[in-house]
């Protein structure tokens, strides 16, 4: 192997090291930690980039950890799919520690080596190719995201974190029982060797295995907050910090990414009996999902609350198109999961900016003495708000025409198509209340201070990459169609993994 086949791992390896450095020599020097972890993540940018240069000649690559053959060792695998994720997480991870350099970094201990740990966790569950490990990097997440949430102090967050905590334990246990089922049947976890195994499973094995299928996918409806899993989401979301929520917008694509990759490949169109075990699941908790998200939003009392709302409403949207488990939907959602993540994080950025300058209003939808800076922030918003509801001429107007599209292939298309055009009506007038509230009916100006540099650079770059995700709609759709494609493509993957030979036996 030469050098550059190893830069399959730095994603993985480069946070959990600085993260150790930042504990180890710079715990007393803040200053220290924001120029480190700015530094390493703008270094995680340029890694996920000329990772995603290499994905892009359609090459499923597998790294073997200590040269260990599949599927015996522990094996990371990049394709389009992972490194299209890897990029956006990095190019997210980036602008929240910007925005946390601002200030909000400064008000507990451990932010940046928490936030570096999280990105491990991420990356790692983008990479790796074995079931087992992927519950691994879920509990790195899981541990460096109660520690981000709780930054700051207070009994809100603490009671929030508790919440988030007991499900996300409970959700663990879960998974453990999952893999436990499905290794019994199959003897293997390695999801390449899992996609061989399982259609050859005899009959009187395949309740099981079914039963561990899907306990799995009732772990990733929790992280990717599908109704009646969602509760969790909104008081978690809302209680933290404006950066450590915002980061947090990739975490429940981490449960899509999961659904995507093991019901696309391990339990997907040519897994035999147990082919599409999720399937008939998908779509129907996804349109319940959007509806909750958008019937939320509206009735929110808080800008934090409305942004938590709008996650889950976009998460309902996105699974709407990754539950049609075909290449016309998946690379319809992989545009609106780039666009939700990147609009959704502004909100949250936006949401953290407002509640400094309202004073003792916060963030709660009342009128209150105008802002420092309300004209910009209120532009800002708007260009947020248009983006998640889905309004022209926005990502999110794009993307969910592209769903819609896909949709007509569908059985229930009507429901598909009446639930999304509902959901942004009702969204639209959600946020069009808050934003007269925050914006239009304020009294005397306050003496607050201008919004901070550092932080409005962040949202400025965040809602800037929306806008260029539009204009460069185009070849996006027709490089995530390739995406789409590959990650369906169960042979390329199997025969990266397992060997060419292998793939060739498979035929499909």
């Amino acid at each position: 192997m030469t050098p550059l086949d190893h830069m399959i791992i730095l994603p993985v390896i480069l946070p959990a090291m600085t993260a150790a450095f930042l504990v180890l020599a710079l715990r007393h020097h803040l200053k220290g930690q924001r120029t480190v972890s700015i530094v390493v993540t703008a270094l995680l940018l340029g890694i996920a980039t000329f990772l995603f240069a290499q994905a892009s000649d359609g090459t499923v690559r597998a790294y073997r950890l200590g040269d260990w053959p599949a599927p015996y060792g522990i094996t990371l695998v990049l394709d389009r799919l992972s490194a299209t994720l890897l990029l956006l997480t990095a190019v997210l991870a980036l602008c929240v520690a910007v925005y946390a350099a601002g200030g909000v970094d400064g008000r507990g201990r451990h932010f940046h080596p928490l936030f570096q740990f999280q990105l491990m966790g991420i990356n790692g569950a983008f990479l790796t190719g074995d079931v087992f490990n992927l519950f691994v990097f879920f509990e790195v997440m899981l541990i460096a995201s109660y520690g981000l949430m709780l930054h700051g102090g207070g009994p809100a967050r603490l009671k929030a974190g508790f919440q988030y905590v007991a499900i996300n334990l409970l959700a663990s246990v879960v998974f453990l029982v999952g893999v436990g089922l499905i290794y019994a049947v199959t003897g293997t976890l390695n999801m390449a060797d899992l996609a061989m195994k399982v259609p050859q499973v005899a009959e009187a094995d395949a309740a099981v295995l079914k039963t561990g299928a899907l306990l799995l996918f009732l772990v990733f409806a929790t992280k990717a907050a599908l109704v009646p899993l969602h509760w969790w989401l909104p008081a978690t979301y809302a209680g933290t910090s404006a950066p450590a929520a915002a980061l947090f917008m990739i975490m429940t694509k981490v449960g899509a990414y999961a659904i995507i990759r093991v019901y696309g490949l391990v339990f997907g169109a040519g897994a035999g009996p147990l082919a599409l075990a999720a399937a008939p699941f998908v779509i129907p908790a996804a349109l319940v999902t959007l509806g909750v998200g958008a019937i939320g939003l509206v009735g929110s009392r808080t800008l934090r609350d409305l942004s938590a709302f709008a996650v889950i409403a976009s998460m309902g949207t996105l699974l709407v198109a990754i539950g049609l488990f075909d290449t016309a939907g998946l690379s319809a959602g992989l545009y609106y999961l780039v666009h939700s993540t990147l609009a959704g994080a502004a909100l949250f950025l936006i949401a953290g900016l407002v509640q400094e300058q309202r004073g003792a209003a916060s963030d709660r939808l009342v009128p209150a003495p105008a802002m420092a800076g309300e004209t910009l922030l209120g532009g800002l918003f708007f260009l947020a708000a248009i983006a998640l509801v889905g309004l022209p001429p926005l990502s999110g107007f794009l993307g969910k025409v592209m769903i819609l599209k896909a949709a007509q292939a569908a059985a229930i298309w009507p429901w598909i198509w009446a639930l999304i055009l509902a959901a942004s009506l009702v969204m639209t007038f959600g946020f069009a209340r808050a934003g007269s509230v925050l914006f239009w009916a304020s009294g005397p100006a306050s003496e607050s201070r201008a919004p901070p540099a550092l932080p409005l650079a962040a949202v400025v770059l965040l809602l800037g990459l929306t806008v260029a995700w539009t204009l460069a709609a185009g070849p996006a759709t027709d490089g995530l169609q390739l995406t789409a494609r590959q990650a369906l493509d169960r042979s390329a993957y199997i025969g990266a993994v397992l060997g060419p030979d292998v793939r060739l036996a498979t035929g499909n």
